[in-house]
């Protein structure tokens, strides 16, 4: 069993990236957040700040395109091959109202004729590995039928699935009994992703399901770091390691940004996640989430760390930053 991290916009970038590779062990891939490719046929200077391979290095990242147009995905996808990246994802699981609006993301999983096209176009142009990230469908997962065959008719190299339609969001259970009779019917290798946030979760996984290949841990994973490091046979981080990786990541940010505030915000959104990992942590979180200087923030991020425990699993309701 492989596990991956799940790429997270605004959590995940490269300096997460690699922070966390350097502290936790045992993540096969990091995907990136998407990048949304024009057609003006090159990268932008912010986007080669996350995906270019310095910024990558010693991390097995694979980046993601979010697109329904054929032309846009190969001249990005041929470029990220020409970097040397062996594997590029497309999304079809994005949710988000601006997203499916424009039919990508999941929004495109409502026009399998027009899926299937591209993935003829694409399929006969580009030079590597080509994975992607899908949900059951937008409203219903009945979808899904039609889906998998357009999927059975590619090369794809792995799909995750999330065991959603769009309609879902992130809310509610995963649709497991619709997750259960696709899995047979594919033709590759299945990855699994959504709500996985205990090593029991992942080990009932790998149980219930073992033509699952891998799984794909997004959100848990940001709030115990050293989750996948578990699954994958390693120890579970004590709180100095966890204040370790945090505070390299904060001064990482700090250089970063050459603003100790701007820090703190990026900081800020890790916390609505990490907080759930600590015993009685809603006045600290508070402190956090009401920080208004670098000082402040410092002061309450370290007092987490110096006061509370941890605890055996993440508490099921997460503190939310503004």
């Amino acid at each position: 069993m492989q596990f991956y991290f799940a790429p997270m916009e605004g959590v995940t970038s490269a300096i997460y990236r690699r922070t966390h590779r350097a502290y936790f062990p045992g993540v096969e891939k990091y995907f990136m957040p998407f990048i949304t490719p024009t057609a003006t046929g090159r990268l932008t200077p912010r986007q080669l700040r996350d995906i270019a391979p310095a910024a990558n290095e010693g991390v097995p990242a694979v980046p993601q395109l979010l697109t329904r147009t054929a032309a846009d995905f190969i001249w990005a996808a041929n470029a990220l091959f020409d970097m040397g990246y062996a594997e590029v994802n497309l999304n079809l699981g994005c949710p988000s109202g601006t997203v499916t609006a424009k039919g990508k993301g999941a929004g495109f999983l409502a026009d399998p004729d027009g899926l299937d096209r591209f993935f003829d176009a694409v399929f006969a142009a580009c030079q590597g590995r080509i994975s992607v990230k899908t949900r059951l469908g937008l409203r219903d997962p009945a979808e899904f039928d039609r889906l998998i065959a357009v999927y059975n008719r590619y090369p794809i190299a792995e799909l995750t699935i999330h065991p959603r339609v769009r309609q879902d969001f992130y809310k509610g259970p995963v649709r497991a009994a619709d997750f259960a009779a696709a899995l047979p019917r594919l033709c590759m290798p299945v990855c699994y992703n959504g709500d996985v946030t205990r090593q029991a979760e992942a080990h009932a996984i790998r149980k219930r399901w073992p033509g699952v290949e891998a799984i794909m841990i997004g959100r848990g994973l940001i709030a115990d770091p050293s989750l996948i490091t578990r699954l994958a046979g390693g120890p579970r981080a004590d709180k100095q390691t966890l204040e370790a990786f945090h505070n390299t990541l904060y001064a990482h940010y700090c250089d970063a940004f050459g603003d100790r505030r701007i820090a703190v915000q990026r900081m800020k959104e890790i916390w609505f996640y990490h907080i759930g990992l600590f015993a009685a942590s809603e006045k600290h979180g508070k402190a956090i989430k009401k920080s208004r200087t670098a000082d402040e923030y410092e002061r309450a991020a370290a007092a987490v760390y110096r006061d509370l425990d941890l605890l055996e699993n993440l508490a099921p309701i997460w503190f939310r930053p503004v």
